[in-house]
């Protein structure tokens, strides 16, 4: 068997091949993952894929608590599901669908049909960040059918945005990554575990030097390995409520701020003829050629070339 796992990129990222690698054995599947430190607790975004598995019993999973919440990529006409080695449910999934299994019982299923799904890892102490970070009161489970699929939009969305992180690895931000496993996290203890922020009244965003500190941290790692958490922390908040403040204050989230620093910064290189576009890709922060080119131009409006010439 054949395992595939995502680069690692700058600390948080030490884990991914070897969680990757562990997910994928129990599936018979390919695994692509990404693993992120949250203050003490990592959650997890792993893509598997089997197109011709050998079929029986999915490996016993470690027993921990922690839920995997995943969606489905192609349809699993006869999805037959096991706790604690019972037979705990027999349905039909379709693309698109989501499915929620509870770590502590040892969720199986019957390997029977190629595979290509992608699971959200959250541990109890990531749903009890989001509480927290919430002003929220901290969730007990999560709801769920066993080995029943639903309609979740928010979850399709999300696992869209991560196409090309899967597809590119090697050009995945770490805090795109980090930032879209956070909201699966917070929709998920929202949806199915019944979290209720607290009510309280509207405020501003960040402080005019929280502003200005996270903004001079990111401009500093154009590269995009510094975390959500780090980012978080070093403004007295945490991951989700920075992230909220930083999008009121700036009108972007954290990752977009970074991309269109990059480009910006790309605009005055590409006046400097003596650099070539690879190497203004590379001093931009972009993983490279194709990357800038794809981001500078859904961006700019043009392509750097273009852009370049046109600046004469």
């Amino acid at each position: 068997m054949h395992l595939t796992t995502s680069r690692s990129r700058g600390s948080g990222m030490e884990d991914s091949s070897a969680f990757g690698e562990a997910f994928g054995e129990r599936l018979r599947a390919r695994a692509t993952s990404f693993v992120r430190t949250l203050r003490h607790t990592q959650i997890a975004v792993t893509e598997v894929r089997n197109d011709d598995p050998p079929h029986g019993l999915s490996g016993d999973q470690i027993r921990e608590d922690a839920f995997l919440v995943t969606l489905q990529l192609r349809d699993y006409p006869a999805h037959e599901y096991f706790e604690e080695g019972r037979i705990a449910g027999l349905t039909s999934l379709k693309a698109g669908e989501t499915v929620l299994y509870d770590m502590k019982r040892n969720p199986q299923f019957l390997i029977n049909n190629p595979i290509h799904s992608v699971h959200f890892y959250f541990p109890r102490a990531a749903l009890e960040l989001v509480a927290d970070g919430a002003e929220a009161k901290r969730i007990d489970e999560l709801r769920y059918q066993p080995g029943a699929g639903v309609d979740d939009a928010v979850m399709r969305g999300l696992v869209g945005s991560l196409r090309q992180a899967f597809e590119h690895p090697e050009q995945a931000s770490r805090l795109f990554v980090e930032h879209v496993t956070l909201a699966a996290c917070t929709h998920a203890a929202t949806t199915y575990g019944g979290l209720r922020p607290a009510t309280r009244p509207a405020h501003g965003g960040l402080a005019p030097w929280q502003i200005r500190r996270a903004e001079e941290t990111l401009a500093a790692d154009l590269e995009g390995d510094i975390s959500l958490a780090d980012l978080a922390s070093d403004c007295g908040l945490s991951a989700s409520h920075f992230s909220r403040a930083f999008r009121q204050s700036t009108g972007l989230s954290p990752h977009q701020w970074l991309l269109r620093r990059r480009v910006e910064l790309a605009k005055s290189l590409l006046s400097d003829r003596k650099l070539t576009l690879s190497e203004v890709a590379l001093a931009c922060g972009f993983a490279d050629q194709s990357h800038f080119t794809r981001v500078f131009s859904r961006l700019a409006g043009t392509s750097p070339g273009a852009w370049r010439r046109n600046s004469d």
